[in-house]
């Protein structure tokens, strides 16, 4: 009878657990697909792509399931199968991340041959609206396109100032609130903007060459932290080439499983301290 009792509760205990487990993953399946959502349509708003938020996360969810379909299909183990799903779903928001980094780089790298066309115009006798209208329909992706649209919101009735306010919003980089700060400043006082704008010119493109100096010298180190990054998951594989049993606790082990999370979080320690050292701010 006691047997009974003792497996009934163990029963019992571990609903509870499976039911409290479910309501935690619907919830965290519900806080990241509204994450999700929102970065998606931000993060693709930046680049001037307007998809439905909903159909990707669909396609993000197929992209998840079916390696780890795969790796079942094949024989693999179920952990393993689903880290591989948790990866493919949060790789397109560091594919967005580090795409929307590169934008901004560009976009810095574009103003100051923009800054000095647009003090050639103004010199020329040409207003600032009708000078940044010159410029930017010459003036290449991803500026010309932030250009065109401070433009449209001009003519949809906001002010010259709010879209520029706009535009480091969208762009939040030192770059650009310099170069807003200093037409905002212009315009108002009535300096010599062509001036201004040149010298700023001058300053932003010996701020890239300094930068792209500092990018060279650290170029080592960043590779330094990927390589460690990489050699515990290549010497594991190495092992478990050579004598699958001796490694085969290391897969199937509860201790096993908590030296990988061990070694895991060290080896993030390691690469985020090391991209720090190498992150050198100008």
């Amino acid at each position: 009878m006691a047997i009974i009792v003792l497996m009934a509760a163990c029963g019992m205990l571990a609903g509870l657990a499976a039911w409290m487990l479910m309501q935690v993953l619907q919830k965290e399946y519900a806080r990241y697909r509204t994450t999700f959502h929102s970065h998606a349509a931000h993060g693709l708003a930046d680049f001037f792509l307007f998809v439905d938020p909903a159909s990707l996360w669909g396609v993000n969810l197929i992209a998840a399931a079916l390696p780890a379909i795969a790796i079942l299909a094949l024989g693999g183990r179920l952990i393993v199968a689903a880290g591989i799903a948790l990866l493919a779903l949060t790789l397109p928001r560091w594919g967005l991340a580090i795409a929307r980094r590169r934008r901004l780089r560009r976009i810095d790298e574009q103003l100051p041959d923009f800054l000095l066309a647009l003090a050639g115009a103004l010199r020329a006798g040409s207003g600032l609206q009708s000078g940044l209208r010159q410029v930017a329909q010459h003036t290449g992706r991803p500026l010309g396109q932030e250009l065109g649209l401070i433009l449209q919101q001009q003519r949809m009735g906001l002010s010259f100032h709010e879209a520029l306010d706009a535009l480091q919003v969208r762009v939040p980089t030192e770059s650009v609130g310099l170069v807003a700060a200093a037409i905002k400043v212009a315009v108002q006082t009535g300096g010599s903007l062509a001036e201004t704008l040149e010298r700023i010119s001058s300053t932003l493109r010996t701020r890239l060459q300094l930068l792209g100096k500092i990018r060279a010298l650290t170029s080592q180190g960043r590779m330094q932290a990927w390589i460690m990054a990489a050699l515990p998951g290549l010497l594991v594989f190495a092992l478990h080439g050579l004598d699958p049993d001796s490694m085969a606790l290391l897969w199937s082990s509860p201790a096993g499983w908590a030296v990988l999370a061990l070694v895991a979080g060290l080896e993030g320690v390691g690469v985020y301290f090391v991209r720090r050292i190498v992150n050198i701010e100008v």
